[in-house]
This record gives structure tokens, sequence and C-alpha cells, in this order.
């Protein structure tokens, strides 16, 4: 038999049929309240008091509840342990409620759909993003409701998907399923996280680790269907203007993350004002390999910020405007023209310090815009929100007029502001107090003056302030009791307080309301008359302002769209100023950047290393490469000399260049690179069986496999995991493949100094060598890359450096003498080959096999 529930535990219960796989939480209150799995759940979770209460259905039921004011921190800890919730809020007043107080789910709380800014990272995005796919490639779609950026692409295959996901870094991701599947999803034991997505085994290897998948039923990726969607949303007849008919893919998938966000967010979709449609050729690409060995936004060892070349160049004095650096940086630009215009920016800043100092100012004044206008446009905005964008908005004048004599196009992005919105903001100033309290609906948001009918309420309320005064005062005179007090409580209402030491001079009309250790309340038939007189009138005065705050909020909602633009252009500046402040301090210089393919570098210099070490001691260093005659550098010298901190200076030199950036160099000019490979270093892929050798070999085939002539390749001890002859082999076969076929600009730094022979044959190919200085007890790393190859390597040396016992490096330098003694046969008969015109490998004598016998 079917337990017989309340009325509101029935209502509860019907709700958490209908969303099995949220936490529901339920407004009852000033707290949210959890029940049944939901509460045992969420008090093992977030440390909550477990209770229960009598819900009707015979025994009791569990319970869990956070207060009203505090459930953004809980919530964000759900966030970050997988889990989902849903909002279930109080859609009327209690006291006015006739029976059962109506209450609604308002909004589903889901990783990629976050608003509070109290759970989102300042200067990172948080991206929602949906896939599909058809015999063209993928669909990809990704939206940042916090700020209203809306983006849509076409993708060719599965790595250039997989690519821009881990680019972009979603935090919640939507991929299509069969309705059935999604009908039976297998959720988890506990409500709100899924145990396991079942996809199709084509999806397999597309998605980047640790992603947050939530599954959706393919029908509503259906073309059709999310056309008429996106026009619908946008009041448009035609997508043209979006650009997505040649992309319907994207178009798809678009249409089914609004459709998510619509069942989601209820009226969140707001938040969207325009879909920018992107293709990938406008971009660098950059691979995760590549994006996690360049430290662009965190270091490869521990995932932090500090150390990464994004803690170098963020000197950003806005959010929005750090979060604009990390996009530009994941995303360098292809368009010389585009980058040019960048760095006349930067260039006009650098030239100016007095305009850099005074656009700094301005810009440390103005907060949050873009996440500021999507909680107006969400309906989301408290007081204190419009006042950082009454503030920020009475800022940009001055931003306008400093920038309006500046020569660079992209520093006068920023134009005039339009006087409905400077209006406006002077309606906030007229309407708010400076400093409003977080609540809404308790009064104390509206200045004296701006309504007539709210002042004259609340001077009721100050008579009554009075009244009370005079009351005390004169209940003091009547009763003898010095020491009495009329007070206040929100649980208690209106009371007299007497201590215990006096209850004998209470007299008879006073009612007892509530006993304390040392002290007893009353209250007396006049107070209660004056209470329900000052309750009353406090209501009606939070009811008022709420109304006038809700009719300003509203004032300012068609606005969101030119808010978000303008936005967009402040944060674009204050990229512009914090390149020119970093290339100030540490000696940056402009970029010649061409559609050549030429890489000529001058006094090169690693741009996080270099902060890390004393001033002047970091030794640069000069490159050149291009696709003819100096193509391919074979770069030797020994461990620690500094190869990998070269190569990759290079790599983040012409990164920066193409970013907008200046560059830490006396000279730089970079003919455009489409993209950035790099080989360093490897580790076992135990999830997948595979070696470190394998996992070297499958980024090395990678490379060979979609490199450009126009790509900038990186390689560094390309087959150290397997035996000697093998790796020399390969790293022979790889280079030659490079110089032959490949022909893009290519360093491959390596121990195997045979290699160098390679120049003999290859006229692109050119040998370079990191510089040691050796004595007889050590050897010096002097850093410097000078032309020529190694003729032996260092390791025995480098071991010695790291603590090997000095047993085992004599027995080591033995066997080092014996192997040379061994081979110097073979090595005479590889010159002498080399001399009569080998070319190719197999026709090149390398070791001899014999064991040493020392």
């Amino acid at each position: 038999m079917q337990p017989q529930y309340s009325p509101m535990m029935t209502h509860y219960l019907s709700l958490k049929q209908q969303h099995p796989d949220v936490l529901l939480f339920y407004r009852m209150g000033d707290f949210y309240e959890l029940f049944f799995d939901d509460a045992v759940l969420a008090s093992r979770e977030l440390e909550l008091t477990l209770t229960s209460r009598e819900g009707g259905g015979g025994d009791r039921i569990p319970m869990a509840g956070v207060p009203h004011h505090a459930l953004d921190n809980y919530m964000g800890r759900l966030i970050e342990r997988g889990y989902r919730a849903a909002i279930c809020e109080q859609m009327e007043d209690p006291k006015l409620a006739k029976g059962l107080v109506k209450r609604e789910i308002v909004r589903f709380v889901t990783p990629g759909t976050l608003l509070e800014s109290s759970l989102l990272s300042e200067k990172q995005n948080n991206y929602l993003a949906a896939i599909a796919k058809g015999p063209a490639g993928y669909g990809l779609a990704y939206c940042d409701m916090s700020t209203g950026e809306f983006r849509a692409t076409q993708l060719s295959d599965a790595q250039q998907l997989a690519g821009e996901l881990a680019r972009i870094q979603p935090a919640e991701l939507l991929v299509p399923v069969n309705p059935a599947i999604w009908q039976n999803m297998a959720w988890g034991r506990t409500p709100g996280r899924l145990k396991a997505v079942q996809l199709d085994p084509s999806w397999d290897g597309v998605f980047p680790e640790h992603l947050n998948l939530t599954p959706r039923p393919d029908y509503t990726f259906n073309h059709e269907k999310a056309k008429a969607l996106i026009a619908e949303h946008f009041k448009v007849r035609s997508l043209e203007g979006f650009g997505l008919p040649e992309f319907p893919l994207a178009t798809m998938a678009a249409g089914a993350m609004l459709g998510y966000v619509a069942e989601t967010q209820k009226a969140q979709l707001a938040l969207f004002s325009t879909i920018q449609t992107y293709r990938l050729a406008e971009y660098m690409l950059l691979d995760p390999a590549t994006r996690r060995n360049l430290e662009l936004t965190q270091t490869a060892r521990d995932g932090a910020w500090k150390g990464s070349l994004l803690s170098v160049l963020d000197h950003t004095q806005t959010a929005m405007g750090g979060r604009k650096l990390r996009q530009w940086l994941l995303h360098p630009l292809l368009d010389s023209y585009a980058i040019a215009a960048r760095h006349q920016a930067v260039q006009e800043l650098v030239a100016m310090p007095g305009l850099r100092m005074r656009l700094g100012e301005l810009l440390g004044s103005i907060r949050d815009l873009e996440r500021l206008t999507s909680r107006v446009a969400a309906n989301t905005a408290n007081a204190r929100d419009l006042i950082a964008l009454r503030d920020s908005l009475e800022a940009l004048p001055g931003l306008v007029e400093t920038v309006q004599g500046c020569h660079a196009p992209a520093l006068r992005a920023l134009e005039g502001i339009p006087p409905e919105i400077a209006e406006l903001t002077a309606r906030i100033r007229l309407t708010l107090i400076d400093h409003p309290p977080i609540s809404l609906t308790e009064g104390g948001l509206v200045r004296d003056g701006f309504s007539p009918e709210l002042d004259e309420t609340r001077s009721l309320l100050g008579d009554s302030k009075d009244w009370l005064a005079a009351f005390e005062a004169s209940e003091k005179e009547r009763t003898g009791i010095k020491s009495l007090k009329v007070s206040y409580s929100k649980t208690f209402g209106y009371f007299i307080e007497v201590t215990h030491a006096n209850r004998d001079l209470v007299p008879a009309d006073y009612q007892r309301k509530q006993t304390l250790v040392n002290a007893e309340r009353y209250i007396t038939p006049v107070l209660k008359e004056r209470e329900s007189a000052i309750l009353t009138a406090q209501e009606r005065i939070g009811s008022m302002e709420y109304e006038i705050f809700g009719a300003l909020r509203a004032a300012l909602q068609p606005w969101t769209a030119e808010l978000q633009a303008i936005a967009g252009h402040v944060a674009a500046l204050d990229v512009f100023v914090s390149f020119a402040e970093v290339a100030v301090r540490q000696h940056f210089v402009c970029p010649a950047v061409d559609d050549s393919t030429v890489l000529e570098i001058e006094g090169g210099r690693h741009p996080v290393i270099e902060q890390l070490l004393p001033p002047g001691t970091f030794v640069p260093n000069d490159t050149r490469l291009d696709t003819e005659a100096s193509q391919l550098i074979i770069l030797t010298g020994p461990n620690m000399a500094g190869k990998s901190t070269y190569m990759r200076q290079i790599a983040l030199i012409v990164l920066m260049a193409q970013v907008g950036s200046f560059v830490p160099a006396r000279r730089a000019r970079v003919g455009l690179v489409d993209r950035i490979f790099t080989r360093v270093g490897a580790v076992d892929d135990l999830a997948t069986g595979q070696s470190t050798f394998m996992v070297e070999m499958n980024e090395t085939a990678n490379i060979l496999n979609n490199a450009s002539p126009r790509a900038l390749i990186l390689l560094d001890e390309i087959g150290r995991g397997t035996s000697t002859f093998d790796g020399i082999s390969i790293a022979w076969s790889v280079s030659e493949y490079l110089a032959t076929h490949v022909q893009a600009r290519t360093l491959f730094a390596t121990h195997y100094h045979e290699l160098t022979a390679l120049a003999a044959s290859q006229p692109s190919v050119r040998n370079y060598k990191v510089l040691v200085e050796e004595t007889a007890d050590e050897v010096i790393f002097l850093r410097r890359v000078v032309p020529g190859g190694a003729d032996r390597s260092y390791g025995i040396e480098v071991a010695r450096l790291a603590g090997l016992p000095a047993p085992v490096i004599d027995r080591a330098r033995q066997v080092l003498t014996e192997i040379e003694r061994r081979n110097r046969i073979s090595l005479s008969l590889r010159q002498a080959a080399l001399d009569e015109g080998a070319t190719e490998i197999s026709q090149l004598p390398l070791f001899s096999t014999m064991r040493p016998t020392v």
C-alpha cells in the first residue's frame, strides 16, 4: 500500500519523479530542504546535519537543509563533485498563500550553466558545449552563460574536434545518444551524478580526459528543429547573418545547446544576443601536447598558473581582460594584417607611458561588465551588481576620451557611449544607495527622495521609532524598572524585557512572551498594536523598493547586446595595455610578421625562465630557419645544456608574435606559422596500454602526417625509447623525411651526434650545438647555441652532477672508453664512406655490436 504523504511532500515527490537525476533543493522559508535519499547524500557530501520530519507517510522522512543565503557555497561544492541540482523556489508569499504555497523549479544547476560569480574563475571562461556528427565531419557550438559569448564552427575530422575541445575546455559537453539509451540511461545509485555515458563506439578517442559529458537524445540535434529554434530565439527569418548556412552541423549543435539552456535555465536565453561563427583556418592550430609542452596557461608538472606563459603576460586590470588574453593566447592569428593592427596598438602604448598609465587607472575602476550584464539579462543581478555596473559605466566616458587621440584603430574601437546608456547610468545613481544590502526584499535599497510615496511610508516608520523610544521611557517611569528595555528580534517581534530581579514590579497588563536565563520578555496590547503597524510598514517598504528595483533592472535589459559589445572593446583594450606593460618591463620588441616562411630571431630569450633567474643571467641566442637553406636544424649537446629551453623559446616567440604581443628578443621576423608541433618528453599511457615509446611514435606520426610547410616543428630526443641502433635509425629516417617531404621549419634536438652527418646529404639541414666548457673535473654549460655539431655525448658528466655514486661513474667511464675503442674502426669507415659520396644511411657503418671486455 502506497504511503499517504502530505500535500507538500506529494508535490516534492512529483517533481523528483520528473527529474530523478538531480538533487532537488526545495525552498521552505529561509532554507532549501532536501528529503529522502537526496537528504542522505547531501548530508554526507556537504557535511550537513541529517534530521527528519513527519511527512504523512507513517515513517519519519530524512531531511537536510542549507540556509538560502549560503546556497551558492554549497552548490559550488556539489558541482565540484560532479553533481547536478534543481532549484525549486516559492513563487508566492507564504503569508498570502491559500493552502499549499506555489513552488516551481526555476533552474537546473550544471557545470556548464553556472552564473554565480562565487562559483566561477574570474579570468577563465566557463563553457557549455555541444557537438553534432555527420558525413561531413563534426559541428561544435559553445557558450559562456556568464558572459553571453556564443560561438560555433564545423570541423572535418575527429582530430580537429578533439583539439578544439581541448582548447576551449568546456565545463560540460552535450553529446547525442540514441533516445532509447537516453531514456534508460544507467544513472548512478546516487542522485545527481551520471555513472556512465553509453556512446556510439565512433566517439572513442574524440573526447579529452576528464570531460564532463551530458547525454542528450539525438532528436534534439535535428537540423530543421535547430534552425527553427535559433531563428525564433534571435527573432530572424534567416540564419545567413550568422554564417550558419555554411555550417549545417554547427547549426545542429547550436540548436541543441539552445534547447538545453531553455530546458534547464528557463528564462536565461536572453543572455545571448548573437552567434559568432568561425573557421579553424583563422587561427594557428595548437594540439593538447603542444599546449602542455609550451605551458601556455598552466605548468606541465603541477598544473599551476604561476610559471606559465599566461602568468608572465597577464597584467590585465579587469576580469574580462584576463579572459580575453587567455582566449587570444589559445587562438593565435593567421592574418598578418590583423596581427599588425594589434602590434600597432601595443607599439603606441609602449611609446606613450602617460597614455598607458592613464588607461591602466581607468581600467582599474571597471568591474566585470560582461558578467554583470549577463546577470542583468538573466534577472539574477542584485542591487550591488547594479552599483558595480553604474561605477563601470561612469568610467567609460573617460576611457573613450583618452583613446580618441590615439593613432592605432584597435585602440579607438571603443566609441562613444549611446546616450540612452548614459541616461540609464544616471538613473541607477538616482535610484539606489551607494552601499545597498544583498537582499532585494527587505528594503534599504532606494535613495531618499526618489519616490515620494516611499518616503512617506518611511516617515511613518521613523515616527514609530520615536514612539518606541517614548514608550520605553514611559514604561520605565510607570513600573519603576530602570533596566527595562523595549527591543526587537526577527523571531519574536517587539517585546519588553525585564530582569528576573525586577519581576515583582511587572504590571498586570504585561503578557509573558519568552523566558530567558536572566530575564523575561513581555508584550502589551498597545505594543502589539504598534508592532503590527510597524511590520506592515516594513513589508510595504520592502515591496515598494523591490518593485522600483525590478523596473530599473528591466530598463537595462534591452541594452544587453550594446553592453556586451562595449565590454568586449574594454577587454581588448585591457589586453593591449597589458602587452605594452610587459613589453616595457621585460624589454620585449615588436616583431615583424609577414607571409614568408622565414624565421629570424636575434638575441631570443625564454619569456618565463628569464623571469625565474637573476636579472641579466639568461643567455640569449639567435635563430635562423626557412624552408630552403636552413629548414631543419639538428641541435646537439648534453642534457641540462639548454636545448629544450632554446627550442621552447623559439615556439613561444612565434606564438606571442601571432597573438599580437611583443617578444623577448633584440629583433624578430616571423613568417606566419599555421601550426606548432612539439614532441618533447613522453609518458606511459597505461589507460590504453601504450608504452612511453609507443606514445612517442604516435605523436611523431601525427606530426609527419599532418604538418604543412608552414608549420613549426620541435622534436626532442626522437628514438631514445628503444635500442641504440633502432633509435638512431628512426631518428635519421624521421629527420630525412622532414627535410625531403614535409619541408617545414624544424628543430631536432638529439644526443645522437651521428645525425649531424645528415647535413652532408641534405642541403636544407644545418647543424647547431650547445657549447660546453670542459675542465679536468667538470663540464660547464655555457647555454650558447652556435653552428656545428657535437662529436660526443655528456651523459656521464650529467649523471655525476645528479649524484650517482663515484664507483658507478668511474665504471661508466671505463665502459665508454672500451666501446669507443672498439668502434673507432667503424667510425673511420663511416667517414670514408661519406668522403666517397654515400648518401643513404644503409651505406654508413655505425657501431660495432661487440660488447666491452673491460
